[in-house]
């Protein structure tokens, strides 16, 4: 038995976020039921159609869902909602702020009726109306809020920030609503009481910036952006080797660096060199000590320096490029890659972090828009004519 069989999670979301949050849970068993507009659907279906005319995004974070067309502004709509939150345990959303609200899904219209319901709410910057702040109404999205939260300031090179290259603002608040829901279910558990949670991308990434922020603590300078090398030790970071290749290496302390200068440079004096003879000695002199490094790298294949730092116990990576993740040796040695269903066909999937012997997780299919309207429907007790009837007024 899977944790959360039995749990019923409704969810109208789109993009990332909520849909990452409630992928989780679905892989631990609940039952989740994805609201989507007729004939468009989350908008992530349509962000490309990498994966067999499918879109990446959204084969990602849909698996083990049930689909249900409903346009939620329509009376008959209406009352499938209703009836659906009278049978849910959790109620995720990220629609644009206010907007669960004026449809009456907001926590305060729900928990005299609906005690035991717990409510997450996932918005850019918060939308707790006791305290909105002044962005509440801003619309949000995951690149602006990188910017906001400082993220850019300290990626990227010296003369220019980057972006991260995946959804990082959205995957943090994604891992705190489910997290918390987590939570929120183990104190319903206890009390009998639901709650509403509200989750905030902006408040999400800040807390994974907590220690740029504390390095910058008092009006101290900020880390710098320094590419993909470490901003503040040093050497640790992309250094090429004389095939072209790049090998990602780390040094954490004295004892690693003495070994790095013997083992790995085959130039011991250098761990004594006053330049360089603390951390913080290395990262002011980080030039000088780089054009060393890649000079001894140079007479070096990628996989032959690998060797030498293996052989220092020094911390290492190759620079893998999407095809190279894959084919992963690890991944494959210990068995992560499994397979899941689509409207197109079988997709590899990862399975979740975290290997529990006591269950295995769900991996069921990637559902097509609308899959599973009719069955809901019956299910909530609506005739086949019923059924109809909604489909021709656009209900669903």
């Amino acid at each position: 038995m899977r944790p959360l069989e039995g749990i019923t999670v409704v969810t109208l979301e789109h993009a990332i976020a909520a849909p990452f949050c409630t992928r989780q849970l679905a892989d631990l068993g609940a039952r989740v039921i994805k609201v989507e507009r007729p004939g468009s659907g989350d908008f992530a279906r349509a962000y490309d159609e990498r994966v067999k005319g499918m879109a990446s995004h959204f084969v990602w974070s849909n698996r083990s869902k049930e689909s249900l067309t409903l346009d939620v502004k329509h009376a008959k709509a209406q009352q499938v909602l209703a009836q659906l939150v009278e049978k849910a345990d959790v109620l995720v959303q990220n629609l644009a702020p206010g907007a669960a609200a004026r449809l009456g899904l907001s926590h305060e219209a729900l928990r005299d009726t609906h005690p035991g319901l717990i409510v997450c709410d996932i918005s850019g910057y918060g939308d707790d109306r006791r305290q909105p702040g002044p962005y509440r109404d801003k619309k949000a999205y995951d690149l602006l809020i990188q910017s906001e939260s400082g993220f850019l300031s300290i990626t990227g090179s010296p003369d220019e920030p980057a972006k991260a290259g995946c959804s990082i603002a959205d995957i943090a608040a994604g891992m705190y609503a489910y997290t918390n829901i987590l939570s929120a279910l183990i104190q319903r558990g206890r009390t009998g009481q639901g709650c509403r949670i509200d989750v905030s991308m902006l408040e999400s990434m800040v807390e994974w910036m907590s220690y740029p922020l504390y390095y910058a603590f008092d009006g101290a300078t900020p880390p710098p952006r320094a590419g993909a090398a470490h901003a503040t030790i040093y050497p640790y970071g992309p250094f090429p080797a004389g095939d072209g290749k790049t090998v990602m290496l780390g040094l954490q302390n004295e004892r690693e660096w003495g070994a790095f200068c013997e083992q790995v440079l085959r130039r011991p004096a250098l761990a004594t060199d006053e330049r360089f003879a603390s951390n913080s000695r290395r990262t002011a002199e980080r030039q000088a000590l780089r054009s060393i490094i890649v000079e001894s790298f140079a007479a070096l294949t990628a996989e032959q320096v690998i060797e030498r730092l293996d052989a220092a116990q020094i911390a290492n990576a190759r620079m893998n490029d999407m095809h190279d993740v894959w084919q992963h040796p690890q991944l494959k040695a210990r068995r992560r890659w499994t397979e899941v269903d689509t409207p197109s066909g079988p997709i590899p999937a990862l399975l979740p972090p975290g290997d529990c012997d006591a269950f295995a997780p769900r991996m069921d299919a990637v559902p097509a828009l609308g899959q599973h309207t009719e069955t809901i429907l019956a299910e909530l007790g609506w005739s086949a004519s019923d059924i109809d009837a909604m489909r021709q007024a656009g209900a669903i």
